[in-house]
């Protein structure tokens, strides 16, 4: 019974492996030359070694759930992009389909402009 499973366990190893050799490998071969530019703060303007439990600006709390959120117009675009040859099928469902489509894309549209007037997408 245990002889089963065998391949598992060959598989589990085998990824576990390959996915530790190369991380080894850079660890081990790479140089460590720490610098001032290194260190440097780099793109969120914070100091790269300092408290961890510092509070942060909530403006980049809220730019990360606005990217979500219109990032998320894809995950519904592409679905009703990829059935657009169904939907356009028969002139029923083709006014259907475009309608809905635009109605999604307007109230995107009219988030986007409520979170640009609001000044969301300012950074001082």
């Amino acid at each position: 019974m245990l002889e089963n499973y065998f391949p598992v366990l060959l598989f589990i190893i085998l990824g576990v492996v390959i996915g530790m050799v190369p991380v080894l490998l850079g660890w081990v071969l790479a140089p460590h030359r720490p610098d001032a530019q290194k260190n440097s703060p780099y793109e969120c303007g914070f100091e790269a070694f300092e408290d961890a439990r510092m509070k942060f600006d909530v403006r980049y709390y809220l730019l990360a759930i606005l990217f979500i959120l219109f990032d998320l117009e894809v995950a519904f675009l592409l679905p009703w992009a990829s059935i657009l040859k169904e939907i356009a099928a028969t002139p029923a469902m083709r006014a259907f389909g475009f309608i809905e489509m635009i109605v999604f894309l307007g109230i995107l549209v009219i988030g986007y402009v409520y979170v640009w007037k609001k000044g969301a997408l300012d950074w001082e």
